[in-house]
């Protein structure tokens, strides 16, 4: 739950909230110009939203991620419990 917090949730609402903090900040430092509401620009914020995502989630899963050297082998039940997946490594080449 926390990794798909920090990954996906966090980048996509992150240009939002900077821009709502923002927006506080400069109508606490001129409150006499504070007019309505100018309406937000949502298609940007969702924009730079997605971007961020996206370029999380390919920095842990290409660059940070493991190497994937070796040969995985699937989730398997034995002796009563579950084995999660794992890769082992590739035996060396026998040259």
């Amino acid at each position: 739950m926390l990794r798909i917090l920090l990954t996906i949730v966090l980048p996509l609402l992150l240009p939002t909230a900077l821009y709502l903090l923002w927006i506080a900040a400069a109508r606490h430092l001129r409150p006499a110009d504070a007019g309505p509401s100018r309406t937000l620009p949502w298609p940007w914020l969702a924009a730079a939203g997605v971007v961020l995502a996206v370029m999380v989630i390919y920095l842990i899963g290409v660059q940070i991620g493991g190497s994937a050297q070796g040969v995985y082998v699937p989730p398997r039940w034995e002796g009563g419990k579950i084995v999660p997946g794992h890769i082992e490594p590739a035996p060396p080449d026998a040259g």
